[in-house]
């Protein structure tokens, strides 16, 4: 398979990451979560992360991109400059790019998740900690004005999502 860059993007309990990692480990690609990199970057020292933890990953990715591994990155991915800056990652590095959007339609499924997942001490480490409900409802995230395939993780059992995520990626043409 040509190197690709897959992006999964959404709002924090929308089930990208759960996808995302789902498909890194079936595809043995490299994972770039961007959550564990900004936990690293303020758990290092910095008293707050913004562009530092895309950055990272941007240089990440491209490294792996070089070496002719796919990668698979999670990030919430809310402004139009951050996808600017995947899609020229992967054009940098010649390669494929699959810009993936996942949201939940189900308003009380993904306040669920939310509330769940900040309940969960595994899903970070040290300063960093996951937004709660009302952050996530507030967060600045701006319409997409590139194409970008969207993911409804509330119609659809993860192991089915998970398939038609991998048939994209195996079937560029689809």
């Amino acid at each position: 398979m040509t190197p690709t860059l897959i992006v999964f993007s959404g709002l924090p309990g929308s089930g990208k990451s759960t996808l995302a990692l789902g498909l890194a480990a079936h595809l043995n690609a490299a994972y770039l979560r961007l959550d564990t990199i900004e936990a690293a970057l303020l758990n290092a020292g910095l008293p707050s992360v913004g562009i530092e933890g895309y950055a990272v990953a941007y240089a990440l990715a491209a490294d792996a991109l070089r070496l002719g591994q796919t990668v698979v990155a999670d990030c919430v991915n809310p402004l139009t400059v951050t996808r600017e800056a995947w899609q020229a990652v992967a054009r940098n590095m010649s390669s494929r790019m699959l810009d993936l959007e996942v949201i939940c339609s189900d308003r009380q499924e993904h306040r669920r998740r939310v509330e769940t997942r900040q309940a969960d001490e595994s899903n970070w480490a040290g300063r960093w900690t996951p937004p709660t409900w009302e952050t996530v409802t507030r967060h600045d995230y701006e319409p997409w004005a590139s194409a970008r395939t969207v993911i409804d993780t509330a119609r659809g059992e993860q192991a089915e999502l998970l398939a038609s995520v991998l048939a994209l990626v195996q079937n560029p043409a689809r």
